[in-house]
């Protein structure tokens, strides 16, 4: 049953989000309207802004941190938000063991596609420079980052490079050329995006590129060989599908998968830990799940990918 917290949660994000959103065609204002409520930084934690790669970001620490690291991709469409706008999450996870390494990717339509698989590979390999073996590392994201999580997944393969312990997947945008299903059933029902509005979206990052790409669109990609994947999303989510529908094609090409919807609440509502027990609880079984999977992972020393 959901709290009484989801419901009010889903009718601000309508109000506060959803309607302005309506038909905006206008990247930057659709910017705005994308950026979260501000964060406060609990005086623990340590944010310090580094370049991995060349690519900006910061890494998220608390004092006494574990040694699995995360690489966290932040959502926003591919054109908005950063790794301050997604602090809420990327904290949490610092708080609960993770060294948090989130990087500022290129946005769109500046730099459209591939500009962010290219980041977050470069990121990638930065951390394995740095001395960061991938049976310790896992990845993270949500909505558009969770689709570029599975794009960088994808790409480190096609490279025989070994992939990181596990994924977690925060309603992924898996498929640009919105063809889910839930896009029309559930217009009415999501608290955040407008169905019609989500094909036309995605043509800030993509250009004239095909939205069936594999590396923009991960749902139409070979998904054999990935590390075990964890996907949380919302059961009235206009992008409920591109969850549903991903991990059907992992599952079937033999990829451990744990799928979790959630009902009523919000897009993206692990952002709002603070007032969503549902965040809270969404969070901590992520960091259940990244953790035994580091743990497992390092106990063999072997990474996914290194049999290949």
């Amino acid at each position: 049953m959901a709290s009484l917290q989801a419901h009010l949660a889903v009718w601000f994000t309508k109000w506060r989000v959803k309607r302005r959103l309506r038909g905006c065609r206008d990247y930057r204002a659709a910017r705005a309207i994308l950026r979260p409520l501000p964060y406060k930084i609990p005086p623990s934690v340590r944010i310090t802004p580094a370049n991995v790669s060349g690519i900006p970001g910061e890494w998220v620490e608390s004092p006494n941190p574990a040694d699995a690291v995360m690489l966290y991709l932040h959502g926003g469409g591919y054109f908005g938000c950063s790794p301050k706008t997604h602090r809420s999450i990327t904290v949490w996870f610092a708080l609960h063991g993770f060294r948090v390494f989130a990087p500022d990717y290129r946005l769109a339509p500046e730099n459209p596609f591939p500009a962010a698989v290219d980041d977050a590979v470069a990121v990638y390999r930065g951390l394995l420079a740095g001395g960061h073996a991938p049976q310790g590392m896992v990845i993270a994201g949500d909505s558009a980052g969770g689709g570029l999580a599975l794009s960088l997944m994808l790409a480190l393969r096609a490279a025989g490079m070994t992939l990181p312990a596990a994924a977690a997947l925060f309603s992924p945008w898996t498929d640009l050329a919105a063809t889910g299903e839930s896009i029309r059933t559930n217009a009415a029902r999501c608290a955040m995006f407008n169905g019609e509005d989500i094909g036309p979206s995605a043509r800030y990052y993509l250009g004239n590129a095909d939205p069936r790409n594999p590396l923009a669109s991960p749902l139409y990609a070979d998904l054999k060989g990935l590390p075990p994947l964890l996907i949380h999303v919302g059961a009235d989510e206009c992008l409920r599908d591109d969850s549903t529908r991903v991990a059907e094609k992992a599952k079937a090409a033999g990829v451990p998968v744990e799928l979790k919807i959630w009902p009523v609440v919000p897009h993206a509502w692990q952002l709002a830990l603070q007032i969503l027990p549902e965040a809270r609880q969404s969070l901590r079984e992520t960091a259940e799940f990244l953790t035994r999977h580091a743990a497992a992972a390092n106990s063999t020393g072997v990474g996914l990918g290194e049999h290949a």
